[in-house]
């Protein structure tokens, strides 16, 4: 098994840190640093690494006013309770990028929202409902 690890440029850590633990419905932690924290699902698999904007020599990382936060980047993320995230996501924002829709190509609901970053975050549900 071969798994990626997505690294993602935000202004705050700890914050997003909670805003990606609350949406994916997971215990309240701090992240291992104030400048890296990895979003961890319950099996341990990685979901989302979070690098503090500047915090190291990576090129791709030093600032977010290089670039638009997130162009050419969607985060899709499957999950199996697709329902209750749908609930935890609409108390994080005001209003959703996406409302729920079933997408023709996967059978499966999905919708999409912002992050703290301004990251489009795409939510499908696992299986078709």
């Amino acid at each position: 098994m071969k798994r990626t690890w997505t690294i993602i440029g935000v202004a705050d850590v700890a914050s997003s840190f909670r805003w990606y633990q609350s949406l994916f419905g997971q215990t309240e932690t701090k992240p291992a640093h104030d400048y890296f924290g990895q979003i961890i699902d319950t099996d341990g698999t990685v979901l989302l690494c979070l690098h503090q904007w500047g915090s190291h020599d990576h090129p791709p990382l030093t600032s977010p006013d290089h670039v638009q936060p997130g162009n050419g980047l969607l985060l899709f993320f499957r999950v199996d309770d697709f329902n209750e995230t749908l609930l935890r996501a609409r108390a994080l924002v005001v209003g959703l990028e996406e409302e729920p829709h079933l997408n023709p190509n996967t059978g499966t609901s999905e919708f999409a929202l912002r992050d703290l970053d301004g990251y489009y975050v795409m939510i499908s549900a696992l299986a078709a409902i």
